[in-house]
């Protein structure tokens, strides 16, 4: 069908034309939007970072005081902007990849208690600026610098140098290393891989109220087997060594130790293993190998530990002077134990607020021994103030709101704080609240103090060059919810549109959500290039429950793909434009192993799919990830077998194209090497485009920018269009 060219169409096709390039430059409209939100305590200073527009790529350093925005650091300023390569340690870039970092420059901060001084790292330089006007200052150190935080009274920085934790004053005198390797493999103070990628905790020390000591994290990697990343259009480069614990195989060993800034040092006694009331399967481990988070507020450290066959988490009061630990709550599961964002913590009171126990239709709260209410499908927890916390939860898994809850108050002690329909979270500091909202309108931050807005933020990303007009669809005996795009220039009647499913589907990830995003916006695209776009949430996504989330526990593809073919088919019944003899799927990551899996084994319903940075061979991706939905691959082999594609390799019969960064060292490029051998060993034609340097999160910008035509061309070629 070729398109009306009215002026609307016209408006549109053009820019459609201009789109990629666009989504290229802004990182997928990342650059300009305001985050890391730090409230002081009494409510009347916000840090945060952004870059100044859409498209610059340097993140600085801002503060809100008194309704205005104030830049405090400014990374062109001290000559290190652009982070040329080799001044960025390997432990930062590191850090920066399992954050999906898209920028450079002030990335990431800390701050005194009061937020009245934040330090950060510039190429490996340490720096600090107070909030009162004064500018930035290099403190010179022992060598290069991951991760610096001041002490909560403001005249210490704990920072990580070639794997030793040390200290150093703000006047930048008395650098000395508090804890440093007693191992060519440990480090301290630093996160390891697992924690970092699927477990959530990026950081591995921690600072007492009384900043005379830290919790600090001690790594061993010495058994973890070793992976070498390498760039081959750079062969004069040697290959990066990384600890990658893939499924099956050792982890890092990960301790707790009690560090005095005297430098008297204590262990923490954390339990070896499970006891009674861990649930027993086809494969049990009881071993407490994952830290799973920690924190020392002012009752004291607070850590919470997870079984290796993650059924069991215990939550653990430290004792400082002992190094003893009390277990203040035990949470058992025969799938496994999902860890809340946020928790453990503990209000001023001492009163305890962890996940529910699980088995609800609903994953919720316990705030001491207060549940939150049935029905309310908790996400994070983002803050307190006083005895009052606030979360983020969905009555609706396409809506996410901020909500409060307080002792002493009328009622279950629950108050909605954000109103529009959409996704928001928040920080929070004494009376004031940063509200960051995400709508069908696009993105705001708003500044409330006592629950009354004050003021905003400015979010300076730029606004997609595409309208999204999603159709909103509920499909299916499930209810699946589900986005259907169709070409703006579309009118009924037209002729039938070659249909391209374009979902995430698995778990830790929605994308069918009442939000203006990137995906959103790529999936109008799209269809503005010719095709009816349906994207579905099912099965194994967050937001619908715990046995929603936990029916993909033991197969990983087959209730996912059930999903997306039912809301096809449910789609199609209600849009007769929706041709079925012309269905394609796309994905990246998980997306990317479904759509390669929807082509091997349901050719009658899918006839092409471009498969990106996909995880064929599950084998290879890491323990606690992996294993938690299909166990130990020793013990349950037939769950990997069933969850992973190269023994179906001979199977394929339709195009396939295979997108991978050859740099990735989070789904590693043998994932599709081997696939690749695989198909052809058994004949089968197939597309590989390899990308030269590119990680897991593809920033280049040709890259990015030609890679969606590419998958535009191959699809229509493919689809006979």
């Amino acid at each position: 069908m070729t398109p009306r060219f009215d002026s609307t169409a016209d408006e549109a096709l053009n820019n459609a034309r201009r789109f990629p390039r666009q989504f290229a430059r802004t990182r997928r409209f990342s650059l300009g939007v305001p985050r890391q939100f730090t409230v002081s305590p009494d409510g009347a200073r916000v840090l945060f970072v952004r870059t100044t527009s859409g498209t610059d790529q340097v993140s600085r350093l801002w503060l809100y005081e008194d309704s205005k925005e104030r830049m405090l650091a400014d990374p062109l300023g001290s000559g290190r902007g652009d982070e040329t390569d080799g001044a960025v340690p390997p432990e930062e870039l590191a850090r920066r990849e399992r954050a999906r970092e898209t920028s450079t420059g002030v990335v990431s901060y800390a701050t005194d208690a009061q937020v009245r001084l934040a330090a950060f790292a510039l190429s490996g330089e340490l720096w600090v600026v107070g909030t009162d006007g004064g500018a930035p200052r290099r403190i010179v150190t022992a060598g290069p610098v991951v991760d610096p935080r001041p002490s909560p009274d403001g005249t210490l920085i704990a920072y990580v140098s070639g794997g030793a934790l040390r200290i150093v004053t703000t006047q930048g005198t008395g650098d000395r290393a508090l804890a440093a390797p007693d191992g060519d493999q440990v480090t301290y103070g630093l996160s390891d891989h697992v924690s970092a990628e699927s477990i959530g905790r990026s950081r591995g020390h921690w600072w007492s109220p009384r900043s005379d000591a830290l919790l600090v994290a001690r790594v061993d990697t010495s058994r973890v087997q070793r992976r070498y990343i390498s760039d081959p259009a750079r062969p004069e480069r040697p290959p990066r060594e990384m600890a990658y614990p893939a499924a099956g195989t050792a982890n890092a060993e990960v301790s707790l130790h009690l560090v005095r800034v005297s430098g008297e040092r204590l262990a923490v006694r954390l339990p070896a293993s499970s006891g009674e009331a861990h649930p027993e399967g086809v494969w049990t481990d009881r071993s407490f190998e994952y830290v799973a988070s920690a924190a020392w507020d002012g009752h004291g450290p607070l850590v919470s530990v997870q079984t290796r066959d993650q059924r069991s988490v215990h939550v653990l009061a430290v004792d400082p002077a002992t190094g003893e630990t009390q277990a203040l709550s035990r949470a058992h599961d025969r799938a496994w134990v999902a860890l809340r964002p946020g928790t453990p913590l503990r209000l001023s009171s001492g009163t305890l607020v962890v996940p529910a126990q699980p088995g609800g239709d609903t994953q919720g709260l316990r705030i001491g021994d207060r549940p939150t209410p049935p029905g309310l499908e908790v996400r994070e927890v983002v803050g307190t103030a006083g005895d009052r916390v606030f979360f983020t939860a969905s009555e609706e898994p396409t809506e996410v709101h901020v909500w409060s809850w307080a002792s002493g108050t009328p009622g279950n002690g629950l108050t909605r704080v954000s109103a529009a329909p959409g996704v928001h979270t928040a920080s929070v500091g004494g009376p004031t609240m940063v509200l960051d909202s995400r709508t069908p309108d696009g993105q705001t931050v708003t500044v409330l103090r006592d629950g009354a807005p004050v003021g905003r933020i400015a979010v300076l990303a730029e606004t997609p060059l595409v309208t999204p007009r999603p159709l909103v669809l509920s499909l299916g005996k499930r209810e699946l919810r589900s986005r259907l795009y169709l070409p703006s220039w579309h009118r009924p009647g037209d002729a039938p549109l070659p249909v391209l499913l374009n979902p995430y589907a698995g778990p830790g990830m929605q994308v069918v959500l009442k939000v203006r995003t990137w995906w959103v916006a790529v999936a109008q695209w799209f269809a503005d290039q010719g095709f009816a776009v349906l994207v579905t949430d099912g099965r194994g996504t967050p937001g619908r429950g715990e046995a929603w989330e936990k029916s993909v526990y033991g197969d990983r593809l087959t209730a996912v793909l059930e999903d997306q073919i039912d809301a096809l088919y449910a789609a199609a019944a209600r849009y007769p434009e929706l041709d079925l003899a012309r269905v394609a799927m796309r994905g990246w990551s998980f997306s990317g192993y479904l759509a390669a899996a929807a082509v091997l084994r349901h050719p009658e319903v899918f006839h092409a799919a471009v498969a990106g940075g996909a995880p064929t061979d599950r084998r290879l991706y890491d323990t606690h990830w992996e294993e938690r939905f299909l166990g130990h691959p020793d013990v349950l082999p037939e769950n990997y077998e069933r969850s992973s594609l190269l023994s179906e390799a001979a199977g394929l019969t339709r195009p396939l194209m295979l997108v991978h960064g050859l740099a990735d060292d989070n789904v590693a490029v043998a994932h599709m090497l081997r696939f690749s051998a695989a198909l052809l060993a058994a004949g089968r034609s197939h597309t590989v485009l390899p990308l030269s340097g590119a990680g897991h999160l593809v920033t280049q910008e040709e890259t990015v920018s030609n890679l969606l035509l590419l998958e535009r061309d191959f699809l229509k070629k493919s689809l006979g269009r």
